[in-house]
C-alpha cells in the first residue's frame, strides 16, 4: 500500500502562539500614527473637561484661582432646589418633544418624493434642504435675528406681538422650535434617503403584481424597510434636541425672562456668569454649573440607556423572525 503523503505546509501558515499585544501594536504602528490626533484632541477637550467638571462639583467657585472653598453636595441641592433649571429643563423637553416628530414626518414626505426616479433635478433639490445643515448655527441665528428683528411694524402688528417674534414670550420658544426644524432637516432627509434606496425594487414590483397600491406599498414595503433607519434615526434627534444651545444662545440668550432657557443655556449663564436671559447680572459659579451638566449628563445617559436597550431587543427579534 502506497502511503499518501501530506502536502507541504505553507511557510505563512504559523503554528506557534500568537503575536503578543507588543507585536501586534507594532506590527499596526501606523493605525495608530494615524488615530493619535483624534485621541489625543478627545482626551483634551472631551475626556478631561469632563472628569474635572466633575471635581468642580464639591466647589462653589468663580473659575479664577483654584478652588478652595468645598461645598460638598450643596451645589446638587441648590440645582434641584432651582425652578429655572426645571424650568428649562421643561423648555428642552418642549423642543423635543414638538421638533422631533414634525421633523421626521417632514423629513420622510421630503425623501419620499425626492427618491422618485421620475423626479427631475433631484441632486439640486437635496443639495437645497441639506444647505441649512452646512452653516454654523451660530451663523444661522445671527442671520436669523437680525430678519426677525427688523422684520418692522408689521410684523407685530399681524400677530399682535408686544414686540418681535424673539422678544415676545409668547412666541419666541415657538420660533426657535420652527427655526431648529428648518435648520437640521437636512440630516433626518439624507438618513431616510439612504433607507429608501436600500430598499430592492423587486419588493416593489411583487407588490404591484399582487395587486397593492400606492398606501398598501408604503405600508407593508416602505414602512418596514426603514424600520431600523427610523429607529436609529429617531434616538439621534432626541439626544441632540435635548441638547440644543447654539441656536437659543445666538437667537435669545435664553430670554427673554428665562422664557426660552434650556438647559445648556441655563449651564452656560451659570458658569460665565451671564444675565441675559433674566436681565439681572448673575455672578459666575463654575461649580454649581458643574453640578448642573453632570445631573443633566446622567439623565441624558439613562434616556440613551434605555433607548439601546430598546434597539438591542428590537434587533434581536428582528434576527429571531429572519431565522
Amino acid at each position: 500500500m502506497t502511503a499518501i503523503s501530506q502536502p507541504p505546509r505553507s511557510p505563512s501558515v504559523t503554528t506557534g502562539a500568537n503575536p503578543g499585544l507588543g507585536s501586534r501594536i507594532l506590527r499596526s504602528r501606523w493605525s495608530y500614527l494615524y488615530l493619535a490626533p483624534f485621541v489625543v484632541g478627545t482626551v483634551l477637550f472631551v475626556v478631561w473637561p469632563i472628569v474635572a467638571s466633575i471635581y468642580y462639583t464639591v466647589y462653589r467657585w468663580d473659575g479664577i484661582g483654584e478652588p478652595t472653598n468645598m461645598v460638598g453636595l450643596d451645589n446638587f441641592r441648590a440645582i434641584i432646589d432651582d425652578p429655572i433649571f426645571w424650568d428649562s429643563v421643561g423648555h428642552s423637553v418642549q423642543y423635543t418633544v414638538v421638533l422631533v416628530p414634525v421633523q421626521l414626518v417632514l423629513a420622510l414626505v421630503l425623501a419620499l418624493v425626492l427618491n422618485d426616479k421620475r423626479l427631475r433635478f433631484t441632486t439640486f433639490y437635496r443639495s437645497v434642504y441639506f444647505l441649512p445643515t452646512i452653516i454654523s448655527p451660530a451663523i444661522l441665528g445671527v442671520v436669523l435675528q437680525l430678519l426677525i428683528t427688523n422684520s418692522g411694524q408689521d410684523l407685530r402688528d399681524a400677530f399682535g406681538l408686544k414686540g418681535s417674534l424673539l422678544t415676545d414670550p409668547s412666541t419666541a420658544m415657538w420660533t426657535i422650535i420652527a427655526i431648529g426644524i428648518w435648520s437640521t432637516l437636512g440630516y433626518n432627509l439624507v438618513y431616510f434617503l439612504a433607507g429608501l434606496q436600500a430598499i430592492p425594487d423587486e419588493l416593489y414590483e411583487a407588490a404591484r403584481i399582487d395587486g397593492a397600491n400606492a398606501w398598501h406599498l408604503f405600508r407593508h414595503v416602505t414602512i418596514p424597510g426603514l424600520r431600523g433607519v427610523g429607529l436609529v434615526v429617531l434616538f439621534i434627534a432626541i439626544i441632540g434636541s435635548l441638547q440644543v444651545f447654539d441656536l437659543v444662545q445666538v437667537l435669545t440668550g435664553g430670554g427673554p425672562y428665562f422664557a426660552t432657557s434650556v438647559v445648556n443655556t441655563y449651564i452656560y449663564q451659570k458658569a460665565f456668569g451671564s444675565g441675559a436671559a433674566g436681565g439681572q447680572p448673575v455672578a459666575p459659579d463654575v461649580g454649581m454649573a458643574s453640578a448642573a451638566a453632570l445631573f443633566y449628563g446622567m439623565l441624558l445617559l439613562a434616556l440613551t440607556a434605555l433607548q439601546a436597550a430598546f434597539l438591542a431587543r428590537y434587533r434581536k427579534k428582528t434576527r429571531r423572525l429572519a431565522g
